[in-house]
C-alpha cells in the first residue's frame, strides 16, 4: 500500500489512570488492540489530548504504568510513522520524556495541517472559545514555571495521589453532564470554530476535550468533528482521500459511529 493511499488517524481523551486501575487497564487494552489493527494502514498518528487522566514528569521519575501503549507507540515511531501529540488539560504537564524517549512530536497549541488536498485545524480544546474564565486563569497558573516548579518539589506518592484525587473529585462533580448536547449556541468549541472559519478557511476542525462525539456543520464548506473520548464512547476520526469520519471501536472492529446513541441528539 502506498502512502498516498494511507490513512491518517485521530485519537482522543483516553484518560489513562481513570477511574480505576483496572478500569484503565481494560481501556489501555483497547486502544492497544486498535493500534494494532490500524498500523499497516496508518500514515500518520494524531493523539489529541488527555491521553493521560494525570501526568507529570519529574527529573528522574515518570508516573508508573501505561507501558503497553508506551511501547505501541514507539512501534509506530519506529516504523516511521510520525505521531503528533498534543498536551491536554489533565496532561499538560508533559515536557521532554516523551518526545525523547518515544520519538512523538508534542503540540500544546492548535495547529494547521494539509491532506489530500483536505485543510485542518486540530488541537485538544481547552481554553478556547467563549467563557470559562475560571479554567482559562488556572491554565495560565499551572502552565506557569513557578507552578511547576513549586508541584515538582512535592514528592511524587504525594504530588501524582493529591492530582489523582482531585481529577476524581472533578469527574464525579461533573457526572454525565460533559455528555449531553449544550445547543450550538452553547457548544464553546463550536463557536470558536466559527470565528476560526469567518478568519481563514479550514475544511475541517478536529477537537478532544468536549467528550462528546459531534459533527456539526460550520456554512456549507466546513465541518466540526468533535473526537468524544474513551471511557463511554471508543470514538476517533479517520482521514482519507474521501474525506473525515467519525467511527467507533466496538467488538475488535471499526464502524460508523451512530450519532443516536447520544442522549441530547438535536444536532
Amino acid at each position: 500500500m502506498s502512502s498516498g493511499q494511507k490513512k491518517i488517524y485521530f485519537l482522543s481523551d483516553f484518560h489513562f489512570g481513570a477511574p480505576t486501575k483496572e478500569i484503565s487497564r481494560e481501556r489501555e487494552l483497547q486502544v492497544c488492540s486498535l493500534l494494532d489493527h490500524i498500523k499497516e494502514s496508518c500514515r500518520e498518528l494524531y493523539l489529541v489530548g488527555d491521553v493521560f487522566d494525570f501526568w507529570f514528569e519529574y527529573k528522574t521519575a515518570v508516573p508508573r504504568g501505561y507501558v503497553r501503549f508506551l511501547a505501541k507507540i514507539a512501534e509506530f515511531t519506529d516504523s516511521g510513522i510520525p505521531v503528533k501529540w498534543f498536551t491536554g488539560n489533565h496532561d499538560m504537564w508533559i515536557f521532554d520524556y516523551l518526545p525523547e524517549e518515544l520519538g512523538v512530536q508534542l503540540y500544546r497549541k492548535p495547529i494547521e495541517a494539509e491532506y489530500f488536498g483536505h485543510t485542518l485545524l486540530i488541537g485538544h480544546g481547552d481554553g478556547l472559545g467563549p467563557g470559562d474564565v475560571k479554567y482559562k486563569l488556572l491554565k495560565k497558573i499551572f502552565a506557569s514555571k513557578t507552578c511547576q516548579w513549586l508541584f515538582a518539589r512535592l514528592h511524587p506518592n504525594f504530588g501524582i495521589g493529591l492530582a489523582n484525587w482531585s481529577s476524581y473529585k472533578s469527574r464525579k462533580s461533573t457526572g454525565t453532564s460533559d455528555r449531553i448536547f449544550l445547543g450550538k449556541e452553547d457548544e464553546w468549541l463550536y463557536q470558536y470554530c466559527l470565528r476560526k472559519e469567518d478568519q481563514k478557511h479550514h475544511d475541517f476542525y478536529i477537537f478532544g476535550h468536549r467528550h462528546l462525539p459531534l459533527k456539526l456543520a460550520i456554512g456549507s464548506t466546513s465541518t466540526y468533528f468533535n473526537l468524544g473520548e474513551w471511557l463511554h464512547y471508543n470514538t476517533f476520526g479517520i482521514l482519507d482521500e474521501n474525506g473525515f469520519q467519525l467511527v467507533q471501536w466496538k467488538e475488535q472492529q471499526i464502524i460508523p459511529f451512530d450519532h443516536k446513541i447520544i442522549q441530547n441528539d438535536e444536532i
